[in-house]
C-alpha cells in the first residue's frame, strides 16, 4: 500500500496493493480531465442543462430574525441534493477510462440516486451497496434506484449503515477492479479521492461567493454546512477557504462526531479523524440522518481543523429535528435531516450574516421524522 498523506498528516492511500494501479490509472485520467476543455465543458453543460445549476440562495428573515441567513439551495438540484455534482463528474471520468460498470455506497441514499442517475444517462450498469438499515430508513430513495435501472445491494452486517456499505463497496472494486469504477460519494477514500470530490463540489462554493457578493456587496461572516464524510462542506468551504475574515463552520452530528471527539486513524482507504477505541476498533456512530452517521470524515477536514481554519460542533438529533420542522413552518422549505445539522446551531452563532448549504431537499426524511415525533401521518 501506498501512505503519502496528500493533507498534512492526512490522506493517502491504505489499501491492498490489487487496488494501486487502478488509483494510478485514476490520478492520470483525473489530471488529465482536468486539463482538458473538453471534460470541463461536459461537466458544467450537464450541470447547466440537467441538473439545473447555478442553484439559487434564498433569504431565510422568519427563520432567523434578526440575522442575514442565506441559504444555498442545493435542494433545488435534480435529484434533491448536491451528490449529483460529483456523481455526474466522475460517471463522465469513468467513460474517459473507458469503465463500463459503477459501483457506489450510500447511507442517506442520496448519492446512490445521484450515481443511478447518471448510469442511466450514460447508459451504464450501476450496483449500489446500501446498509439494510439506512435501505429501511431510506426507502424511496431505494426505490428512485430501481427505477432508473440500478442493482441495490443490501448490506446486512455490523450496523447495517454506510460504513458497511463502503467496507462491501470495495470489496467488489477489489474483485472487479478491470471493469469497474467506484464512484466514491464523500471527500474520503484513498487518493486521489478526496481531490476528486472536493473539487466537482466546489462549484457550490463559487457560486455561493458569487451570488452573495451581488446580493450584499460582502462576503459572508461565516459559513455553515453539515459534515458526515463532508463533500457539501468541503465544496461550500472552497469558495471561501482563502478569505480570511469568513468562518467556516462544519457542523457534526454529536453521537458521530469523528472531528470533534475521533482520534487519528486509517478508514476506508485513507488517514483522517475517526471513532475508535484505545486499540483502534472502529467505533459505531448514530444519527437521525443517514447520511451523517459515519465514524469517520474526509481527511481535508481533518487538516482544516488541526491548522485552525475551520471549526466544527456538534448538534443533537433532537436539535436537527427541531430545525427541520421550524424551516418548514417559517419558510416553506423541507430540509434534509442532514442540513437540519447545519441550520440547528445558527441561533449560537454570534454574526448577523451567514450563509447555510443547504445540501439537501427532507422528503426522503419524512417517515423518519415522522417516527421520531411519534407521528404516523
Amino acid at each position: 500500500m501506498t501512505t503519502t498523506e496528500t493533507y498534512g498528516p492526512y490522506g493517502g492511500r491504505y489499501v491492498p496493493e490489487t487496488l494501486i494501479p487502478a488509483l494510478d490509472e485514476l490520478t492520470e485520467a483525473w489530471a488529465e480531465a482536468l486539463a482538458d476543455p473538453a471534460y470541463l465543458a461536459e461537466v458544467e453543460h450537464l450541470g447547466r442543462t440537467y441538473t439545473g445549476r447555478p442553484s439559487p440562495i434564498t433569504l431565510a428573515p422568519r427563520f432567523a430574525p434578526g440575522k442575514r441567513l442565506y441559504l444555498k439551495r442545493e435542494d433545488l438540484n435534480h435529484t434533491g441534493a448536491h451528490k449529483i455534482n460529483n456523481a455526474l463528474g466522475q460517471v463522465v471520468l469513468a467513460k474517459r477510462l473507458g469503465k463500463s460498470r459503477i459501483i457506489a455506497e450510500t447511507g442517506a441514499g442520496q448519492h446512490g440516486v445521484a450515481t443511478a442517475t447518471a448510469c442511466a444517462r450514460f447508459g451504464l450498469e450501476c450496483v449500489v451497496f446500501m446498509g439494510s438499515e439506512d435501505m429501511r430508513r431510506q426507502a424511496p430513495n431505494v426505490e428512485r434506484m430501481h427505477l432508473m435501472g440500478a442493482t441495490v445491494v443490501p448490506v446486512e452486517f455490523g450496523t447495517k449503515t454506510l460504513k458497511e456499505a463502503t467496507s462491501e463497496a470495495i470489496r467488489d472494486w477489489i474483485t472487479n477492479v478491470e471493469t469497474t469504477h467506484y464512484v466514491i460519494g464523500s471527500c474520503v477514500g484513498p487518493a486521489p479521492y478526496p481531490e476528486i470530490v472536493r473539487e466537482l463540489q466546489a462549484v457550490i462554493g463559487r457560486e455561493a461567493r458569487e451570488q452573495l457578493l451581488e446580493v450584499e456587496g460582502a462576503l459572508p461572516d461565516v459559513v455553515v454546512a453539515c459534515v458526515g464524510g463532508g463533500s457539501n462542506a468541503i465544496g461550500m468551504f472552497a469558495g471561501f477557504m482563502d478569505d480570511a475574515g469568513v468562518r467556516l463552520i462544519g457542523v457534526e452530528a454529536a453521537e458521530a462526531a469523528s472531528l470533534g471527539g475521533g482520534r487519528t486513524g486509517v478508514l476506508h482507504g485513507s488517514r483522517s479523524s475517526i471513532l475508535a477505541d484505545s486499540d483502534g476498533q472502529i467505533a459505531d456512530a448514530h444519527s437521525i440522518s443517514a447520511g451523517l452517521d459515519y465514524p469517520g470524515v474526509g481527511p481535508e477536514h481533518a487538516y482544516l481543523r488541526d491548522i485552525g481554519r475551520a471549526e466544527y460542533i456538534p448538534c443533537t438529533d433532537e436539535q436537527a429535528l427541531d430545525a427541520f420542522q421550524r424551516l418548514s413552518r417559517t419558510e416553506g422549505i423541507i430540509p434534509a435531516l442532514e442540513s437540519s445539522h447545519a441550520l440547528a446551531v445558527i441561533d449560537d452563532i454570534d454574526a448577523e450574516y451567514i450563509a447555510v448549504c443547504l445540501s439537501g431537499r427532507g422528503d426522503k426524511d419524512l417517515a423518519e421524522v415522522l417516527a421520531a415525533l411519534g407521528r404516523t401521518s
